[in-house]
């Protein structure tokens, strides 16, 4: 039985999309491209956009979409037995001959198996009949750490997928073999991890103890990244309503960054930074001028363009909007303003992430207070008014006084705005965007422990009362819950596929799930790491020596005081 109300649906979205491809099946590799999370989400999302573009240029290549259902249509499957299909044809995923996931948050995923299951595909890949499609899943949150997920998929891509996919595509197309030759074949390709052929031991106090992989099989998988840039332009392709960026044609101007903040994975894992050349950017943003009204810049180190303002002004004479989400405060001067605010920017957000300078010198992000605060009189002076800014709370060695400094530096960003004679007569806010620090693999804070939960509730209760009656000054941030459990996936290591099952099985109550289970999650994430422990993402050479990571950290506790045996 399949649900007419979910096919509807389904029509209503692609009858809002610009850009939807759609190819006749006969004779072609069927591929399903998936995000565990909402359309909404997943079609805001430009690598997600990216990878279907480039399935999709391959001519014996058709593929499609799915994303998971709103609760309310998640009821209707399951009411229904209506296995989960895709958007473009509506044919049950189980009839593709591959199901690729992008998976780009921790936190999402819980929902891989959620999409699994409504697919009617055996949750574990050893439970997985010859016929059964190949999963295999890639993004950033997969080559950052993919062990938590590798007995839910065949294989593995890691780093950047446009070249690797093509490869892959010529391997699979000439091979009619069994899919245990297939996968032996694969694993030959740059890139490509199959966890099946890899084999864990444990030390008695839980540590990984070694990875041991079968004979032929690499000890480390290259992740892959992509030298000349310009040869992939990253783009949207797909246009709707129904986006955070709706009304907007994004375009990725530069990958990776070259600060280097301690805490920051992109810096890590898309190393060497890479720009753009202005040209090809000027000719993508007047072809996303003919689709929307303005052009969205997305990269990890915007500010780093040299060729920013000329994008900008570009863009703009050619009566487009621009966006981009986030500024340097070392990169904000009155030109680039003045251009942003023609281009209809109307907030501008920046990232001190700390409030005191001893702890952005942690984090390497070694901005005085006086630099932010002329950052923030360049915004106003030249017509922004609505700030938003970036904090960690739960930083190593953070103290109090700290996160007060947080409050006193938000006083003072305050005091800059209303004393502008620019902003005597505008409304005005300042938003607090203050998160708990997560430490990611491949990072030098990777050994760094994450924060106690009540301890983060506190400095949070700390913050919110600081602010109490600043009529326009507001507060947002990540529940510390989430955060711990976004610490647990994105430090774990394949045991944590039980704990995912559990939490599964109990239709997403994690507590209840991690009190049936052996595993200690504590274990995870409150331990700070030894200096030569095992990682369980170390058989992945990220780009960047781990020797040289953990010089970036010992550097980063000396400004703490905090001693490492």
């Amino acid at each position: 039985m399949v649900s007419w109300q979910l096919i509807q649906k389904a029509n209503a979205l692609l009858e809002k999309e610009k850009g939807t491809v759609r190819k006749p099946w006969g004779g072609r590799i069927s591929i399903c491209l998936l995000y565990p999370n909402s359309y909404h989400v997943g079609m805001s999302n430009l690598g997600f956009q990216a990878i279907y573009q480039r399935f999709n240029s391959e001519d014996d290549v058709v593929c499609e979409r799915a994303f998971l259902p709103e609760p309310e249509d998640f009821q209707e499957y399951q009411r229904t037995s209506t296995p989960l299909f895709s958007l473009e044809s509506q044919t049950p995923l189980s009839d593709f001959d591959l199901l690729a996931f992008s998976i780009s948050f921790e936190n999402d995923f819980l929902n891989v198996l959620s999409l699994l299951d409504l697919a009617r595909i055996p949750l574990e890949r050893h439970h997985r009949k010859e016929r059964t499609p190949l999963v295999m899943a890639g993004g950033v949150a997969i080559f950052l750490n993919p062990e938590p997920l590798s007995e839910f998929f065949d294989f593995f891509i890691l780093g950047e997928a446009e070249e690797v996919i093509g490869e892959f595509l010529e391997l699979y197309r000439g091979s009619k073999r069994k899919k245990d030759d297939l996968l032996r074949r694969l694993a030959g390709i740059e890139g490509i991890y199959i966890p099946e052929f890899y084999h864990i031991t444990y030390a008695e106090d839980g540590r990984i103890k070694e990875v041991i992989p079968e004979p032929g099989f690499p000890k480390k998988i290259k992740r892959r990244w992509i030298p000349k840039i310009d040869q992939f332009p990253i783009r949207s392709s797909l246009f709707t309503p129904d986006t955070e960026f709706k009304e907007m044609a994004l375009l990725e101007v530069n990958r990776g960054c070259p600060r280097g903040c301690r805490f920051c994975a992109a810096g890590f894992v898309y190393h060497p930074f890479r720009n753009r050349s202005l040209p090809i950017l000027e000719s993508l943003s007047m072809e996303g001028l003919l689709r929307e009204k303005r052009v969205g810049l997305a990269g990890a180190a915007l500010s780093d363009y040299p060729h920013l303002l000329s994008l900008c002004e570009d863009i703009v004479s050619r009566g487009g909007g621009v966006s981009l989400a986030s500024l340097r405060v070392d990169a904000i001067t009155p030109p680039l303003i003045d251009c942003l605010r023609r281009g209809g920017v109307q907030v501008a957000a920046i990232a001190p992430e700390a409030g005191s300078g001893r702890l952005r010198r942690v984090l390497k992000k070694g901005y005085s207070d006086d630099e932010i605060l002329a950052a923030v009189r360049t915004l106003v002076e030249n017509g922004l008014s609505q700030i938003k800014t970036y904090f960690l709370i739960g930083l190593p060695s953070e103290t109090d006084e700290e996160v007060r400094s947080i409050l006193t530096l938000s006083r003072r960003m305050e005091h800059q705005i209303i004393s502008s004679r620019a902003c005597e007569k505008k409304r005005w806010k300042l938003v607090l965007s203050v998160n708990p620090f997560v430490p990611k693999p491949a990072t030098p804070l990777q050994w760094a422990p994450f924060e106690d939960v009540g301890e983060l509730k506190r400095k949070l209760r700390l913050l919110k009362n600081g602010i109490r009656g600043r009529k326009n000054v507001e507060m947002i941030h990540d529940l510390p819950k989430w955060a711990y459990i976004q610490a647990l996936l994105s430090r774990g290591d394949r045991r944590l596929g039980k704990v995912l099952m559990a939490v599964h099985q109990h239709q997403g109550n994690w507590e209840e799930a991690l009190r049936e289970t052996s595993l200690n999650p504590d274990f995870f994430v409150y331990r700070k790491r030894d200096l030569d422990e095992l990682f369980p993402w170390d058989f992945i050479d990220h780009g960047i020596p781990k020797e040289k990571l953990k010089e970036e950290y010992l550097m980063a506790m000396r400004e703490t005081g905090v001693k490492i045996e």
